[in-house]
């Protein structure tokens, strides 16, 4: 793979995007989605200058935070997320971007350790009715927000969702446009808020053209893995 190659594509992409609706490209953070990748890998597109890293596997993310230790990483959970993994996540990790019970919340946060800066943390908005897709409805959701912003280990950052699964543009734009509305509603009412994480290689162009500030890409940084 040309990891150089692939991450200017990328930075252009997310420019030209951010151009056409007039946005400051600046405003738009980049997470490499390291999830099956190795350590020399995240290694290398650390030196082309990507600081901000996801991970989905608790396991396999341990072991790239550790062989990475040298480096000033940022490092971001992802996936979803599990009473039993609470202590880990909360012990290694910068953010966790998909809380979507308070009981988990609670949890990350009494287990971070006092040395540590409190953890940054996205709630996980579920925008659709798929089987198996995490996420806190969107009834549900400034009440967690009230609540996860009270936790004492923890600071709410913003929003986060995964888009429905569809080759339908439109359809994914309407979701994007409706989390963006969600987002400012937030901001309004907890200033911690700053973060709005959506949009994913099929279709972080439209993201940041909606208003995300955080695109999780993967393949078009990596390659198709197999």
């Amino acid at each position: 793979m040309d990891l150089e190659t692939n991450k200017e594509s990328l930075d252009q992409r997310v420019n030209t995007a951010a151009k056409r609706v007039n946005r400051d490209p600046g405003e738009i953070c980049l997470l490499a989605v390291s999830k099956r990748q190795t350590a020399e890998t995240v290694r290398s597109l650390a030196v082309l200058g990507q600081q901000s890293f996801g991970e989905n596997y608790l396991q396999e993310a341990l072991e790239k935070i550790n062989q990475l230790a040298d480096l000033a990483l940022e490092w971001h959970f992802i996936g979803q997320i599990q009473r039993n993994k609470t202590a880990a996540i909360a012990e290694n990790f910068d953010w966790a971007q998909s809380i979507d019970r308070l009981l988990i919340a609670e949890r990350l946060s009494a287990q971070r350790p006092a040395k540590m800066d409190k953890l940054n943390v996205c709630i996980q908005v579920r925008m659709s009715e798929e089987y198996g897709k995490g996420g806190v409805s969107i009834d549900e959701l400034l009440s967690l927000a009230n609540a996860v912003s009270s936790l004492s280990g923890l600071v709410l950052r913003g929003l986060m969702t995964i888009p429905e699964n569809t080759r339908d543009t439109e359809k994914q734009r309407q979701s994007f446009r409706r989390m963006y509305g969600l987002f400012n509603k937030m901001r309004s009412q907890h200033a911690s808020v700053d973060t709005l994480s959506m949009g994913m290689s099929g279709n972080f162009e439209a993201a940041v053209e909606e208003g995300s500030t955080m695109i999780r890409v993967g393949t078009a940084l990596f390659g198709s893995r197999n």
